[in-house]
């Protein structure tokens, strides 16, 4: 009020200055990469509605197109959602629920896509950017920083996710397979978790590890992965037993079921042995085995050095390609 009684009122500026800095970068990126990131639609195999919504990144001008695994797991059909509002068909290329990745390939030409950049360049504590399409709502943006690197998430098939980028940019639900971009405007991740009942801790899978999974969704539709055919468990070493034999560890891979006709069956491994090392690299847990287990294993000779009955041993084992339905060693 002022003497009178009367209201006064201070007016906005009518002309605003110039963006600081931050907020020039995340708008240069936004507008760069904002065009290429879409949302993903779901529709079911036995009714004719929509089950499920996520998010998506197009990587390349004809259509192909990354989001997360269990986006489009299931889906009778599968709906790409452009900027401009359109709706385009997709469809599934292929898809890797160990890393929780899969390639979509949209129908039409000319897409506004994204680079993927080199996620083992991120250092923490920079600028992340995530866009995507979270409860539904298209195209939107948070900004946060890289909280932290070379996380390990378990993926749907029971094995880790190595080198997952941790960041407190916000996501909800619906914006996995969503980006995650850097300050450059290069895409660092796919975005695929959050932790429920937490505030800040959000993961992604890193670009890297889709360049390297992408050309096999390319050429055959999943990605090839080494297989012996057992099922196994952590297991601790006593001590005593460690320094009787000279071990480098003190646990390794405890063998409880073998696969028939497998791998591990022929090459005579037991339920009750413990994995200790394969070609010379030590095992000490089941995951272990699953990172060493890779594609340049397929078809070869490995030697596995085992424990049994108190006693260190080795086995001669031709790796095979994993079946499509195995999610075990």
């Amino acid at each position: 009020m002022s003497m009178f009684g009367r209201k006064t009122f201070v007016a906005a500026p009518t002309r605003r200055g110039p963006l600081d800095s931050f907020s020039e970068t995340v708008i240069r990126v936004v507008e760069t990469i904002g065009p290429a990131v879409i949302g993903v639609r779901r529709k079911s195999r036995t009714r004719d509605l929509y089950d499920g919504a996520g998010s998506g990144v197009i990587i390349s001008p004809d259509g192909y197109a990354l989001t997360n695994n269990h986006v489009v797991r299931g889906a009778g059909l599968v709906e790409g959602v452009l900027e401009d509002g359109s709706v385009v068909n997709a469809e599934i290329v292929g898809t890797d629920p160990d890393t929780d990745l899969a390639l979509l390939r949209l129908n039409g030409g000319g897409h506004r896509s994204a680079a993927l950049g080199d996620s083992d360049a991120l250092r923490v504590g920079e600028l992340s950017i995530a866009i995507g399409n979270p409860l539904g709502l298209q195209a939107t943006v948070t900004v946060g920083v890289i909280s932290a690197l070379r996380r390990t998430l378990r993926g749907e098939s029971g094995r880790l996710i190595e080198d997952v980028i941790q960041t407190d940019a916000a996501l909800n639900p619906g914006n996995s397979g969503g980006a995650l971009v850097d300050a450059h405007g290069a895409v660092v991740g796919v975005n695929t978790a959050i932790i429920g009942g937490a505030q800040g801790l959000c993961f992604a899978v890193p670009s890297n590890t889709a360049k390297v999974v992408l050309p096999e969704l390319m050429r055959t539709g999943r990605v090839a992965r080494g297989w012996f055919g057992i099922a196994g468990q952590t297991q601790e070493l006593a001590r005593a037993l460690v320094r009787r034999l000279g071990l480098s560890g003190e646990s390794g891979v405890l063998v409880v079921a073998v696969s028939s006709a497998g791998p591990a069956q022929a090459a005579g491994l037991q339920v009750g042995d413990v994995v200790l090392k394969l070609d010379g690299v030590a095992t000490p847990s089941v995951d272990a085995i699953h990172k060493l287990l890779n594609r340049e294993r397929i078809g070869r000779r490995v030697t596995l050095e085992v424990l049994r009955d108190g006693k260190v041993m080795r086995l001669d084992l031709a790796v095979t390609e994993r079946p499509v339905e195995k999610a075990s060693a």
